[in-house]
């Protein structure tokens, strides 16, 4: 391992909306957050985001990878006044922060697990980029922020749910502010499984004992390999997406205040 690479204890606690904890394959339980609750969408929760997946993906202890939320929920609930939006200068935080998360997500070279405890209403596109997808029975995906609220799903959304449910279906889901089920998410290809709440954490850890027995650069390469498709389509759409996006909020806001 290199010199320079982040080790744990560097960044382990040094995020308010992300508990980190790792065992002794390797294992990183990531469980989101806010202040020890479910998970609040929000300014500094999407700052965080990026840079926690950038200590990750540094980090060669982390064999495999496995993201959870907090209680009974991934995420319904959105913190609107923490983020400023009304010029290109208050943009740009949001457009590098948005970019650097998705990115340095897909940049992490080991197998990711996500076990969607709850309802995901708000960027549900980040767990479902995982590797092995988990649902709970109680698991709700909807872009719920975008289209619905007049925003264009223009930060990852629109790549992530076109190529997973398909051209038409995708659509679909984003414009129509479609919620898929647990079940149905099974159905279109979402997810992987769907078990009991109270089962969910312990079937991702025991995926991801298995996965531990391989060899690092299985893991790692295995990881490499099978996101090489997204991150093209990352690059082509995510800058594009991001900036349609920004404008239409810009508009939106200043008829909102005129």
């Amino acid at each position: 391992m290199s010199r320079l690479a982040p080790k744990f204890e560097d960044y382990r606690n040094r995020y308010h909306n992300i508990a980190l904890t790792r065992d002794d394959d390797g294992i990183l339980l990531m469980r989101l957050h806010t202040k020890g609750g479910p998970f609040v969408w929000s300014e500094e929760s999407h700052e965080e985001l990026g840079y926690c997946f950038a200590d990750i993906g540094a980090d060669r202890g982390n064999r495999v990878v496995v993201m959870t939320g907090t209680g009974s929920v991934w995420c319904e609930e959105i913190d609107f006044a923490s983020f400023k939006l009304n010029t290109a200068s208050e943009w740009d935080h949001t457009f590098y922060d948005g970019r650097k998360l998705l990115k340095n997500l897909l940049d992490i070279e080991v197998p990711i697990i996500s076990a969607v405890n709850g309802p995901a209403r708000f960027h549900p596109e980040i767990p479902v980029l995982s590797d092995i997808v988990i649902a709970s029975e109680t698991a709700i995906f909807q872009d719920a922020p975008h289209f619905m609220g007049g925003i264009v799903p223009g930060d990852g959304a629109h790549v992530v749910w076109t190529h997973l449910l398909g051209p038409n279906r995708g659509r679909y889901f984003l414009l129509m502010g479609q919620e898929l089920g647990a079940g149905k998410a099974l159905d279109f290809g979402v997810v992987g499984e769907v078990v009991p709440p109270g089962e969910l954490q312990a079937r991702a850890m025991e995926i991801a004992k298995v996965f531990a027995g391989k060899t690092d650069l299985a893991l790692r390469y295995s990881r490499v390999v099978l996101t090489q498709r997204y991150k093209r389509l990352m690059d082509e759409g995510l800058s594009l997406g991001l900036s349609l996006e920004a404008l239409a909020v810009v508009d939106l806001l200043s008829k909102a205040q005129s």
